[in-house]
């Protein structure tokens, strides 16, 4: 895990990613490629020459296939003729109303985490849901000004209408654990910590409630925890506050615990007294896990 520290540009954006994406490679795998053919000899000839221009030539040739991605796109291709043929062909008429309009029953904010796709985990169709995806799925509070994420609030709420808000975090989240990590002052020259730091309550929260808890422990705890500070920043938006209080929208969170494949999902009970935080606390009902 890297700790957010104050160091040099480069290296402190490096530790930064890897603390929200993880590291793709572990100890000890980025190394020098080195080959060696035992007992082969290779004679100064023209031919041999020749032999080994091409073996380089071909080498090239497939690094530069992999780099540019035409293996993985071929791949894409395949799976998006599959879709056509299976999905797409087979429900035309329903694709074809897609194309005039659309009335998502959802909005759901979730983590950009590679991991956790929201319409997989929870089996959404083209249609259902307006999705927003962002580091750590974080809700700003209005006061924060523009961002994406209070773009597409404005947009599903007062346009598409959606009546249920949901935000799902999850386990494993890299960017809790780079909000967790961080200093209080935060670098404003990095995206990431001015991003993360709108989950500032959750973190302190957490702090105060889990300080005895070890490191991983508290990230678990702010993981959920940043869900319901997200909750309480919907309520922030005056056209938000006002369909809740009507009960025009309803806002639930959610967890998904991938190393166990569970999930969490919950609805916070509006009352405006239990907006005010007694204790720190949120009311809740129609708590549910599915397992």
């Amino acid at each position: 895990m890297a700790v957010l520290a104050p160091s040099s540009s480069s290296y402190h954006i490096q530790s930064i990613s890897s603390a929200i994406f993880g590291s793709k490679l572990q100890s000890g795998e980025i190394q020098q490629t080195r080959l060696s053919y035992p007992g082969l000899t290779i004679k100064a000839s023209a031919e041999s020459l020749g032999l080994t221009q091409k073996m380089k030539s071909n080498k090239l040739e497939r690094v530069v296939e992999t780099e540019d991605g035409s293996e993985l796109f071929e791949d894409m291709k395949h799976r998006f003729l599959s879709f056509k043929k299976n999905k797409y062909l087979e429900n035309l008429e329903h694709y074809q109303n897609l194309a005039k309009g659309q009335s998502p029953k959802f909005l759901v904010i979730g983590c950009a985490d590679s991991r956790v796709c929201p319409s997989t985990i929870l089996g959404f169709q083209p249609g259902e849901a307006f999705m927003v995806r962002n580091i750590a799925n974080l809700v700003p509070p209005f006061e924060s000004g523009p961002s994406e994420t209070n773009a597409a609030l404005e947009f599903s709420v007062n346009t598409l209408e959606v009546k249920n808000i949901l935000v799902v975090g999850h386990s494993c989240c890299g960017g809790i654990r780079a909000l967790m990590s961080m200093n209080d002052e935060v670098d404003k020259s990095s995206f990431i910590q001015s991003w993360v730091v709108n989950g500032k309550d959750a973190r302190s929260w957490t702090k105060a409630a889990a300080s005895k808890l070890s490191f991983d422990q508290q990230c678990k705890h702010c993981e959920k925890e940043s869900v319901n500070r997200s909750l309480l920043n919907l309520l922030t938006y005056p056209w938000i506050e006002e369909k809740v209080k009507k009960g025009i929208v309803s806002v639930h969170g959610g967890y998904y615990d991938f190393v166990d494949c569970t999930f969490e999902k919950w609805t916070l009970d509006y009352k405006e007294d239990n907006l005010k935080e007694k204790h720190g606390r949120i009311s809740v009902k129609n708590q549910l896990r599915w397992s």
